[in-house]
């Protein structure tokens, strides 16, 4: 009782009087409702909604047409590329796309490459602060963790994806959503 006196300074009276005829409906064991009848929060929607992904080897570039290159450097347009960071600093990274190129002599399966030298074809982009990373050489670097088709699959850091951004060009499939990268799956090159 003393509650409901509380609401009726609180509220108004067609309030005060809603509440306690609400109040009046639940049961006077809060144990005896099951817990499956209680409304769920709905669940965290992801970064990014899933978009195609291209072949992890696929030996052409990629394209994006609806983008203008001739203007400064700036975000890809939604979805997949195969490609790999050339620079990092500040918050953003600076990539491009790259293709498969089957070895012809014979000695390796083949290397990845990026647009040749003069080509324009690059995109700048924040890294987000929730980035997902996916390693195909585990976190510290010395243990193979790939599956399905050569991507890597161990979840490490932002931190661990920064310190490889800034220190060599690895193949990766990177996902970018609202000019943002919200995930980054490395290639596994042996």
């Amino acid at each position: 009782m003393q509650h409901a006196l509380s609401l009726r300074f609180v509220l108004p009276a067609a309030a005060a009087a809603a509440a306690l005829t609400c109040a009046a409906a639940l049961p006077a064991d809060a144990a005896a409702v099951p817990k499956s009848a209680a409304p769920k929060s709905a669940a965290p929607k992801s970064a990014a909604p899933k978009f195609a992904a291209p072949k992890p080897y696929g030996t052409s570039f990629q394209t994006d047409p609806h983008h203008d290159f001739t203007k400064h450097i700036s975000p890809r347009h939604d979805g997949v590329l195969r490609g790999w960071v050339t620079y990092y600093r500040s918050g953003v990274a600076e990539y491009e796309p790259i293709r498969w190129v089957k070895d012809k002599t014979g000695h390796t399966e083949g290397r990845f490459e990026g647009p040749p030298e003069g080509d324009v074809t690059a995109y700048a982009s924040r890294v987000a602060k929730n980035v997902v990373f996916y390693s195909a050489t585990g976190c510290k670097g010395t243990t193979v963790t790939v599956k399905h088709g050569g991507l890597g699959s161990k979840r490490c850091s932002r931190s661990e994806l920064i310190s490889r951004m800034k220190h060599a060009h690895r193949p990766a499939l990177i996902t970018v959503y609202r000019g943002v990268i919200v995930k980054v799956q490395e290639i596994y090159t042996p």
